[in-house]
């Protein structure tokens, strides 16, 4: 047994220590926006993102990236004494396979899964908690492209994130349509420690 438990352990050990792994931050601007069928006109609303992801080599260029990001989603509504907005507030967890190239251009897609933090409505300075009218839970998948900048630990990254889960809750609303989430995202990302070989 005591022999067993010293493999495990220097298997483990051997392991950790020769992880590709690569850590970082990130921070952008949201465009976002809703559709579906009680979308109406939505518009798009200007809102922010920042995170962590790490990303765990699994072969040449090819890697799993797991993130946590902050995302404030919504849309804005044109009504008749003013601009209705939307606000839900994010805790997403998109799971990206991603293909890099040497050159630093990389290509991304893959699941989010996102927690609703708070949502409210605002008009003309008047906010009201709307938390009620959305589902906990959201679903989107993601499609992203960018480029890290050649011996730089800063990146440029584009992303759109489709929502795929109705975010409604018929309960409140009384409603059979359905809103979804999409999200064009904008963003910088600075790796903070990098393992990869």
């Amino acid at each position: 047994m005591k022999k067993l438990a010293l493999v495990l352990f220097a298997g483990i050990s051997f392991a950790t220590a020769h992880a590709q792994v690569q850590f970082g931050l990130k921070a952008g601007a949201n465009f976002a926006t809703q559709t579906g069928s009680d979308a109406g006109d939505a518009k798009t609303l200007t809102n922010v993102n920042a995170g962590a992801f790490l990303r765990l080599a699994i072969a040449p260029h090819l890697g799993i990236q797991p993130e946590l990001v902050y995302s404030g989603q919504g849309a804005s509504y044109d009504v008749t004494n003013g601009t209705l907005k939307y606000h839900a507030n994010y805790m997403n967890i998109p799971v990206l396979l991603k293909y890099s190239w040497p050159v630093g251009p990389y290509v991304e897609t893959g699941p989010q899964l996102g927690f609703l933090l708070s949502a409210h409505q605002s008009i003309n300075g008047n906010s009201t908690n709307d938390k009620n009218s959305y589902n906990t839970t959201d679903l989107a998948w993601v499609f992203g492209v960018g480029v890290r900048i050649p011996r730089s630990p800063v990146g440029i990254d584009l992303r759109y994130n489709v929502g795929i889960a109705n975010v409604e809750d018929r309960n409140t609303t009384g409603s059979n349509g359905s809103i979804r989430n999409d999200v064009l995202q904008l963003g910088i990302t600075y790796v903070l420690f990098n393992g990869l070989r």
